[in-house]
């Protein structure tokens, strides 16, 4: 197989299936907007971001292992891998009742810490304690799909993202529309679907005989830490962006009130959908990247890395020239308002400037995280949310609810400048 076929053969699936995984965000926001309108959407904005941190568990945990597993196999050590692979199930399990416990308890006081109250916080805390309830389907349906795709199973990781997408939809129309079961249905509806995908992942290892779980206490102890080191890079590429949301939300309930944020909602739905296509490019890249890495394939492996700049960059200016032709009719999805619908249609252009310089910067961090260049991919990552709330602390006190609008674009070029250096110092 040549490189642009073996690249293709990863990155479409990939793509395809994180593209389904941005919509499958928004879903809850689609149906619950149209059916209580402002206040709905607001609701769902605010506790999006603490499920988006479940998920980003799954996924950090998940690509910490499949990393490991890529490597050690390409460098002929199939037993070690088998038991990264192994591990990385017992981890997700671990994790999962974890989180459960934590957020269930905490649950009030930290949406109360997000900015939710009264009415905000009461639909919030309805939506969020069926999601917390069923963590386990939130972590295991993203951790056990980059295991999946490093087995070569990448058109089955995007079948299964599939049929866990278009259950949560045919339910949220049912639980919400015609039940009117309201933010619990919405709810309910993304735990059954998210339970779908875990359920055909976790076949398709049985079927494949790969292993699940490794139960040996003393092993997953000593693979933990290396796990977790590979994984806190494509832990913070999910959950980042949910950082930028918490503060952006505060910022918009500050500066502009509750329409403010319900434009924001919009926006940053909207966005999910192209950060998921740019991850997806650098994540169906990395067992390509790990490959290549563990046998030494300097080389081919910078091919691999030209070829994911390419296309994310490919995939970030369609996106741009999609969402910007569109913008007025954004809101329209949500069931906006007249003043949200416009708003959100004179705002959108200045997100848009940000997303050719995320498009460099999302796959520098796959290619150092895939290359066990751990550091640089930390910095990348984490550094972004804290330009954020530089930006957002100047700007708003000096420009208000115009420099908050301004600040996400910002960060985003002074982080791909930061990306291109480190880039530099790596390749010198």
């Amino acid at each position: 197989m040549n490189k642009n076929k073996s690249f293709f053969s990863y990155v479409i699936p990939s793509v395809i299936a994180f593209a389904l995984s941005g919509v499958y965000a928004i879903a809850d926001g689609f149906f619950i907007g149209n059916s209580l309108g402002d206040i709905g959407l607001s609701a769902i904005n605010i506790a999006y971001p603490i499920g988006a941190f479940m998920q980003a568990v799954g996924t950090g945990i998940g690509m910490g292992g499949a990393v490991n597993y890529s490597i050690y196999s390409a460098s002929g050590d199939k037993e070690k891998a088998d038991s990264y692979a192994g591990g990385t199930g017992t981890i997700l399990l671990i994790a999962s009742v974890v989180l459960t416990a934590f957020l269930y308890i905490g649950l009030e006081p930290i949406l109360i810490l997000l900015g939710a109250e009264g009415d905000l916080l009461a639909f919030s805390k309805d939506y969020l304690r069926i999601i917390v309830l069923g963590a386990v389907f939130q972590i295991f349906s993203t951790g056990i799909v980059p295991l999946i795709r490093n087995y070569n199973g990448a058109a089955f990781a995007m079948a299964s993202m599939t049929a866990g997408f278009s259950t949560n939809i045919l339910l949220d129309y049912i639980f919400v529309w015609v039940l009117k079961w309201g933010v619990s249905g919405a709810a309910i509806a993304t735990i059954i679907g998210q339970s779908v995908t875990m359920i055909t992942g976790l076949a398709y290892l049985l079927v494949k005989k790969r292993p699940v779980f490794c139960f040996e206490i003393t092993k997953v102890g000593s693979m933990f830490l290396q796990i977790v080191k590979v994984g806190l890079a494509p832990f913070g590429l999910t959950v980042t962006p949910n950082l930028s949301v918490i503060l952006m939300n505060r910022y918009t309930i500050f500066y502009g009130g509750e329409q403010a944020v319900a434009s924001y909602a919009c926006i940053a739905y909207a966005l999910t959908i192209v950060y998921m296509l740019l991850q997806g490019v650098g994540d169906g890249s990395q067992p390509l990247m790990s490959r290549c890495y563990g046998e030494g394939a300097v080389k081919e492996l910078y091919g691999v890395r030209h070829l994911a700049y390419v296309y994310a960059e490919i995939f970030a200016i369609f996106s741009i020239l999609i969402l910007f032709l569109g913008r007025f009719h954004i809101g329209k999805l949500f069931g906006a308002s007249e003043y949200v619908l416009a708003e959100t249609g004179n705002v959108l252009p200045v997100f848009l400037a940000g997303i050719i310089f995320l498009a460099f910067t999302r796959v520098t961090t796959s290619v150092f995280y895939a290359t066990e260049k751990s550091l640089f991919s930390y910095i990348l990552v984490y550094i972004e949310p804290v330009l954020l709330f530089i930006f957002l602390l100047v700007l708003s006190y000096f420009r208000g609810i115009s420099g908050v609008w301004w600040s996400t674009c910002l960060s985003q070029v002074a982080c791909a400048m930061i990306a291109l250096y480190l880039k530099y110092k790596s390749d010198t």
